[in-house]
């Protein structure tokens, strides 16, 4: 079904909201209803079906609980059993309430005020997933301005979708720490696509991978004939960013001078080409994101504290797969999914012993390692069942990782380590934090971590 031929149902009691969501409707949609008194619900649906309803969460009624949009939305499920697709708005931000409506039924919520263009995407979306589903419901607990694969109904996943809502609007840069394969490129996108930039360019740039004769150039552009293969004029990617978001992923792995370089663009906001001495302003967003633990970005002999502050006004720690419970499930069958309809394969279910095998391992390529398998699964599947069988996991990942063992071994010799060097300095933690090439203040977390 496309939009085009799709029916909608909007409920709010403010004429402003009925009217400004008309106007951006009525030329996307076959139909469009809107209705300022709640209590009409009953009798409009019983007159027709509509593939969608928009609904407020809090009216100026007679129930005046503050979560009116629930009992609403329970009707509409419940009681008057229709099947549209059931998106809930909300002036509050109240995503508590949010997350409860989605676990009632609704399939996604929006935040006044909105993005049009985030508004009709969710629409899209609502009227796809019931047009290929069957039911509306079956959306999970995350607001379709996030990138389809953030899913998640785990309790850090929803501590990270509460704070994307928070913190997105506003202009603070952001850091996002996590393990390889958590997915910190989809919360950067998510952020963006929840923040005032949404319509602005979002550059991503993995800046780990840039020698040092690259940086600058990627980083700044370069004017034509500043080095000898500068043929022509460059845009670097903060002037392509500019009045929007730039991704820095990797930013753990950038040498000291590359950080010094990066910090007094952060400081002064405005760039210089190299081959010019001419500076130009840029206005971005910063989200950043390594997999290096906040702990060892701390130490100055490898990463200027002074960027880690520019770099961090707000943190967001994505924890890896093994720590999410069901999300693996959720997952697996998104991915089930997802390459179904790619390879062109009939709706996949898994049996019991392949959602044994994915609920019992670890997981140590995380989301990404997950979606490769059910990838590869999906492939080879013969019939309309993934089985145990179908399920193998990355034998790369697993003879990389290492067994809690081999982390105990590590820290008792890094324990053992210091405990002889300091006894070979006489005690003197300056020379032992010296000869062990790290600050004092490093070596100092090191004797705490080990109660030494």
């Amino acid at each position: 079904m496309s939009l085009k031929t799709a029916s909608i149902l909007v409920i709010d009691d403010d004429v402003d909201v009925l009217t400004a969501v008309r106007l951006l409707l009525r030329p996307e949609v076959k139909e469009i209803i809107t209705e300022k008194n709640p209590e009409n619900i009953r009798s409009i649906l019983a007159k027709q079906e509509f593939d969608l309803i928009l609904l407020d969460m809090n009216f100026n009624s007679s129930i005046n609980t503050g979560n009116e949009g629930i009992y609403w939305l329970k009707k509409i499920k419940e009681e008057f059993r229709s099947k549209a697709a059931v998106i809930m708005i909300t002036a509050y931000g109240d995503i508590d309430l949010a997350i409860r409506s989605l676990k009632e039924g609704a399939f996604d919520f929006m935040v006044k005020p909105w993005h049009n263009e985030r508004l009709l995407a969710a629409i899209k979306e609502a009227i796809r997933r019931k047009e290929t589903k069957g039911v509306a419901t079956d959306r999970v607990n995350a607001s379709s301005i996030f990138e389809t694969e953030l899913l998640g109904q785990s309790e850090p996943m929803q501590d990270i979708f509460y704070k994307i809502q928070k913190i997105a609007p506003t202009d603070a840069n952001i850091l996002i720490l996590g393990e390889n394969g958590t997915g910190k490129e989809l919360i950067a996108k998510a952020v963006h696509q929840f923040s005032n930039r949404l319509a602005k360019p979002f550059i991503k740039v993995d800046v780990g991978a840039l020698t040092e004769s690259l940086f600058e150039s990627e980083l700044f552009g370069h004017k034509k004939g500043a080095f000898t293969d500068a043929r022509e004029d460059r845009t670097g990617r903060f002037e392509a960013a500019n009045t929007g978001t730039l991704f820095l992923d990797e930013i753990g792995n950038i040498s000291l001078h590359q950080q010094a370089k990066l910090l007094s663009v952060l400081q002064n906001r405005q760039i210089t080409r190299l081959g010019t001495n001419d500076s130009t302003p840029i206005d971005i967003r910063l989200v950043c994101a390594t997999n290096i633990p906040l702990s060892e970005l701390a130490n100055e002999a490898r990463f200027r504290k002074d960027l880690v502050y520019r770099i961090n006004t707000v943190e967001i720690v994505v924890p890896p797969l093994r720590k999410r419970g069901k999300d693996v499930l959720l997952l697996a069958k998104h991915f089930s999914m997802l390459y179904s309809s790619k390879y062109l394969k009939p709706a996949l279910e898994l049996d019991e012993k392949a959602i044994e095998k994915l609920v019992n391992y670890h997981y140590p390529g995380n989301v990404r390692e997950l979606q490769y398998s059910i990838e590869r699964a999906v492939i080879m599947a013969e019939g309309a069942v993934l089985s145990g069988k179908d399920i193998i996991f990355s034998p790369i990942e697993s003879a990389m990782a290492p067994t809690e063992t081999e982390h105990t071994n590590l820290g008792t010799l890094e324990k053992n380590t210091i405990l002889k060097v300091i006894e070979k300095n006489g005690g003197n933690i300056s020379k032992a934090a010296k000869e062990l090439g790290i600050t004092r203040t490093a070596l100092y977390r090191r004797l705490n971590k080990y109660d030494i």
